[in-house]
C-alpha cells in the first residue's frame, strides 16, 4: 500500500503543527472544512480576549474602543498582514460554503454583542450600545482593509465619537 501525497497546503498545515500526518483528518473529520471553522473559532477566542482587556479596565465607552483599537493596530503590525482586519480574514480566506459562512455569521454577531456588553456595562443604553458597536466593527472592517495600514485604525476612535 502507497502512501497518498498531502496537497501542499495540509503538508504546509502539518508541518507548522509538528504534528504527524493523520492527525490532520484524526481530528478534522470534514478536513480543512473542518480546520477552517476550528481556526474561525479560536481567532475570535483572542479577539473576544482583547475586547475584555481593552473594556474592563476603562470607565468609559469611548476610552475602551481607543484601547481596542490601540490592541488592533498593534496585532496587525506585528503580523504584517495587511489583506484585511483578523476579523474579516475568518470570512475572506476561509471556504466558500454555507455551514463555514453560517458560522462566521455567528462568530461576527458574538463580537459585536460582546462589545456592546461592554457598552451597556459603561453606561450606554442598549440601542446606543447596539448601535457604536456596530460602528465600531464596520469601522475596522473598512478601514484595516482599504487602508491597509495601522495609521487609519488609530484614527478610528475620533471618528467613533462622532456616533455616540
Amino acid at each position: 500500500m502507497t502512501d497518498t501525497p498531502l496537497p501542499t497546503k495540509d503538508r504546509l498545515i502539518l508541518t507548522a503543527a509538528q504534528a504527524p500526518k493523520g492527525s490532520l483528518y484524526h481530528h478534522f473529520t470534514n478536513g480543512k472544512s473542518d480546520l477552517a471553522l476550528a481556526a474561525a473559532t479560536w481567532v475570535l477566542d483572542g479577539l473576544l480576549r482583547v475586547i475584555a482587556a481593552s473594556f474592563e479596565p476603562t470607565d468609559s465607552f469611548d476610552q475602551g474602543a481607543r484601547t481596542l483599537f490601540h490592541k488592533l493596530a498593534k496585532l496587525f503590525d506585528l503580523s504584517g498582514h495587511w489583506d484585511g482586519s483578523p476579523i474579516s480574514a475568518i470570512l475572506f480566506e476561509g471556504p466558500d460554503n454555507a455551514v463555514f459562512r453560517a458560522h462566521a455569521a455567528h462568530l461576527f454577531e458574538g463580537w459585536i454583542s460582546e462589545v456592546a456588553h461592554r457598552g451597556e456595562r459603561l453606561g450606554l443604553a442598549p440601542d446606543a450600545a447596539q448601535e457604536a458597536a456596530e460602528t465600531l466593527y464596520i469601522l475596522i472592517q473598512g478601514g484595516s482593509r482599504s487602508r491597509r495600514s495601522s495609521d487609519v485604525i488609530l484614527t478610528l476612535p475620533d471618528r467613533l465619537v462622532l456616533f455616540l
